[in-house]
């Protein structure tokens, strides 16, 4: 497998579904609901599409797994996932905190992902063992080594009313311990934010693998430490996430941990 050519198929996805979203933003004419606070538009669906097909083009019998089509298999090993839009609420709000994401994984081992914010202009690279990058500059996570002194990035799933007091529970240990929290409203942005060194730690539950397959990749080859909530190595089927700069990585599992809501 060509990594470059895939590096350069990915981009230019990524920048084709970004145009989609930007020619779209502040003009939808329909956004529909997929649960009670979940949307979806056409931005959603037209970028999805602009990418498949931009994929499609180069590798006809490569797997996809897409938000909103959901999965297309193929015949050769590589398995593209695929988020066309991370932070449909906000873009529906015309806030610019949304994203493209895309990685790509050979024989089930994710070696490649992209996150674009297509308004900013911000695009976050990262490929297996190749270190990360913003806009083609290197990026590390931050040195912070205590939580008190961190700023702390979190999201609340969609259908949360069944887990509210797991989820304040955790928001109420974090806020009290930390410099503050901050909700962003895209899980790929806040691991990609992570991995700069803008936040120093990131957790989230109920996530789907499109979600996070980029963005942790792009933490981890900055450095980061990504696990699920018991501290076990995160694999992107896991529903929970906690990604930090590593150094406050323990005390933020203790922070997590339900024992005391019991």
């Amino acid at each position: 497998m060509d990594l470059d050519y895939v590096k350069r198929v990915g981009i230019a996805a990524a920048y084709e579904g970004g145009r989609v979203l930007r020619d779209h933003l502040g003009k939808l004419a329909h956004i529909h609901k997929k649960g009670r606070i979940d949307l979806v538009t056409e931005a959603d669906t037209g970028s999805e599409k602009r990418i498949k097909a931009t994929i499609k083009s180069a590798f006809p019998n490569h797997t996809i797994l897409a938000e909103e089509s959901g999965l297309e298999t193929g015949q050769a090993d590589g398995r593209w996932i695929i988020d066309p839009l991370d932070g449909t609420t906000n873009y529906a709000h015309q806030l610019g905190l949304f994203a493209v994401s895309i990685a790509f994984a050979l024989a089930g081992e994710i070696i490649f992902g992209i996150v674009l914010n297509p308004l900013s202009g911000e695009l976050y690279v990262a490929a297996q063992a190749q270190g990360a990058t913003l806009n083609g500059h290197s990026i590390r996570v931050s040195s912070k080594s205590v939580v008190s002194e961190s700023l702390l990035v979190t999201g609340f799933p969609y259908a949360h009313e069944t887990i509210i007091d797991d989820l304040m529970f955790r928001f109420k240990n974090c806020l009290r311990a930390s410099q503050g929290v901050r909700r962003l409203g895209s899980a790929a942005l806040d691991l990609c934010f992570v991995a700069c060194g803008r936040f120093d730690g990131f957790w989230e539950q109920e996530l789907k693998p499109w979600d996070t397959a980029a963005g942790q990749l792009i933490a981890r080859e900055a450095g980061a430490t990504v696990t699920n909530f018991a501290g076990l190595d995160f694999s992107i089927e896991q529903k929970e996430i906690l990604a930090t700069n590593g150094r406050i990585q323990t005390e933020m599992l203790a922070l997590l941990d339900l024992k005391d809501n019991l």
